[in-house]
């Protein structure tokens, strides 16, 4: 007789389980929470942030923007000045063919500087937002080719830096404008400072001075000066409207134009707004969709906001 010594199910006994030593628990570190920041932070943060943007895009308009804007400018008033030209109507002097005072921006003449490469509209007036445009013509001097010192204004590095080789000018190099008179000459006579004067000029003679900023691109330290005789006819001058008196603070070299400083606040305060529409839009929003509304809108508005800005940087720079 056998006896079976397999245990039963029942009679099995159940090996005991091996715990798992505590060295072998993966440790579970808990991060604290960070602390939201206040108010006044984020509110700061903001402004940087619409801070940065803007002045971002004022130093994209300079360098960039600015040049395409001018080359634009001069192709739409070079056109203008030949339909002057050829019909006869181009300004003479202070006033229109109808009497009226030239509107500043108008072009008057075409002004080529073989030396440096210029060939360049001028128009009337020399404001910041003139010379953003083309080489400016101070109001309260007789139109180039006529008796007496006739003022050119233009710029330096931004919007063309027509004006930027000027100091490289050297006497003997000729100057050539065209008018609604004619074609006049000048012979340029050297560069100077501020601080140095010519003689005064005889009777029927005339004389050419071109002003632009000196020093480094964006960093004027002052102005440089290019004077040139006319050594072709003078044309007839009529009779001056106004004198150098009444030529607004706008108009002197190195000065800003705030004529729209009303619309750069109401762009700035458009900017505010839409910068507070993004952080809810970020809270509420898929963020990609936030970004596809809200990024062409800030950018649009700074570019805006940098060249209203421009306006109120000096008329030579």
């Amino acid at each position: 007789m056998s006896i079976d010594t397999q245990a039963g199910p029942d009679q099995q006994t159940t090996a005991p389980k091996r715990r798992r030593s505590s060295a072998m628990r993966p440790r579970v570190q808990l991060v604290p929470r960070a602390t939201p920041p206040s108010p006044r932070a984020l509110l700061i943060s903001y402004a940087l942030s619409l801070l940065s943007a803007v002045l971002i895009a004022v130093l994209v308009n300079l360098t960039v923007i600015s040049q395409f804007q001018h080359l634009t400018a001069q192709r739409s008033l070079y056109a203008s000045l030949r339909l002057s030209l050829a019909a006869g109507s181009a300004p003479i002097g202070q006033t229109d063919v109808n009497g009226q005072l030239v509107v500043p921006g108008t072009p008057i003449a075409l002004l080529q500087i073989p030396a440096i490469g210029v060939d360049e509209v001028v128009i009337e007036g020399t404001t910041s937002t003139q010379t953003r445009r083309a080489v400016g013509h101070s109001r309260d001097s007789p139109l180039p080719g006529q008796p007496g010192v006739s003022v050119l204004m233009g710029r330096q590095a931004a919007y063309g830096g027509v004006f930027g080789d000027l100091d490289r000018l050297r006497s003997g190099d000729v100057i050539t404008v065209t008018t609604g008179q004619g074609i006049s000459q000048y012979r340029v006579i050297g560069p100077r400072t501020g601080t140095e004067e010519l003689p005064d000029l005889g009777v029927g003679q005339g004389r050419l001075m071109l002003i632009s900023a000196s020093g480094l691109p964006f960093m004027p330290d002052g102005t440089v000066r290019v004077d040139a005789t006319l050594i072709s006819k003078a044309f007839p001058r009529p009779a001056p409207v106004f004198s150098s008196g009444a030529l607004t603070p706008q108009e002197k070299p190195m000065a800003g134009d705030d004529s729209h400083a009303v619309a750069l606040s109401w762009l700035l305060e458009l900017l505010v707004l839409i910068a507070v529409g993004a952080v809810v839009a970020w809270q509420r929003w898929d963020r990609r969709a936030a970004w596809i509304v809200f990024l062409p809108l800030v950018l649009v508005t700074s570019l805006a906001c940098a060249d209203r800005i421009c306006d109120l940087l000096p008329n030579l720079v």
